[in-house]
């Protein structure tokens, strides 16, 4: 067996720890270029319009009315007002608007405040309206876009979410994510992003970008189906994540290029990442499952511990210009 020791193997940890304090303000070119989004968007939306899609009503209420419309059995209005930041009495005003049209229902409670609200067919009839207007009108600003644009749209829109969203309640909830096989394209991002990390958190350098560039062009060109993989967890076309499967010859497989993005841990997928390849490792009959790692990756270790992975060996070295250990962990599958 041939193994491959390189930094490019080395995890991100499951929780941060910058090289250098973090500021505690933006940046101000990073404040300017959200609000120049922020104008532009609004504009692109038409949010700024006096009749939100010519439906008679603000942006304000026709997205309450769209919360509304997500709850079949009811929502209550402290819940709405939740998702989407709005005061109680705006809220209120709105909601009385919406009873007054006849577009909504309240339900039983246990006083007034916890009555559950649920669209009237009326109100699910105004709803419908204005979601097929909104639904054209988004369609036909991006219908220049081809697929590949298209993509690169929605993995913008997604990182921009994973970035802010923290916090956030109803669909931006923190669990909705999911693992798939990588595509054309992946792997490259890959390696940008850890090198991206592995410098903000440890100032491990270009080195480390170098040595993850030739593992996965490594890996692409000698990809072998059935006995390699590589898996990417995301959100809303965004990568939270990412781990490699190579085949390191003697029935062993290594796991390689494990990362968690920073906005992304906490959720898991580190752990989920790792199942992933350990139940390919099985199911392609590997003897064993290797991997290379650093002691000082204190999250990343316990998450290898909880997996079955035990420390076989130790070496110290200085690949980063600060000297350190290196171990080589090992799962038996059999």
């Amino acid at each position: 067996m041939t193994e491959q020791r390189t930094a490019a193997d080395l995890p991100a940890p499951e929780t941060p720890a910058p090289k250098t304090p973090a500021p505690k303000t933006p940046a101000p070119e990073t404040v300017a270029a959200l609000r120049a989004f922020n104008r532009f968007h609004t504009r692109f939306a038409g949010v700024l319009q006096p009749s939100y899609m010519d439906s008679g009503m603000g942006v304000t209420a026709a997205r309450l009315l769209y919360e509304i419309a997500q709850g079949e059995a009811g929502v209550l209005a402290s819940s709405l007002r939740d998702r989407i930041g709005l005061d109680a009495g705006h809220a209120s005003r709105i909601i009385a608007g919406f009873e007054k049209r006849g577009w909504i229902a309240r339900g039983r409670g246990s006083d007034a405040r916890q009555r559950p609200i649920a669209l009237t067919p009326e109100g699910r009839a105004a709803f419908a309206a204005i979601d097929a207007r909104t639904r054209a009108d988004t369609a036909a600003r991006i219908v220049g876009l081809d697929r590949a644009q298209q993509e690169d749209l929605i993995a913008a829109l997604g990182q921009v979410r994973a970035l802010l969203g923290n916090g956030v309640v109803g669909e931006d909830a923190p669990d909705n994510w999911s693992i798939r096989a990588f595509r054309i394209g992946d792997l490259a991002l890959v390696a940008s992003r850890q090198a991206r990390l592995y410098e903000a958190e440890y100032g491990w350098g270009r080195a480390m970008e170098v040595m993850q560039g030739e593992i996965t062009t490594a890996f692409l060109r000698d990809f072998k189906p059935g006995r390699e993989q590589a898996w990417i967890a995301e959100r809303d076309g965004a990568m939270l994540g990412a781990v490699l499967l190579a085949d390191a010859g003697d029935d062993v497989g290594q796991l390689r290029l494990l990362h968690v993005e920073r906005a992304a841990r906490g959720m898991g997928i580190g752990r989920a990442l790792v199942d992933q390849c350990i139940g390919f490792a099985r199911d392609a009959d590997y003897r064993q499952l290797m991997l290379w790692t650093q002691d000082v990756l204190v999250h990343a270790r316990h998450l290898y511990e909880s997996t079955g992975f035990s420390v076989v060996e130790r070496e110290t070295h200085r690949l980063f210009g600060t000297e350190m250990t290196g171990e080589r962990w090992l799962l038996s599958l059999h």
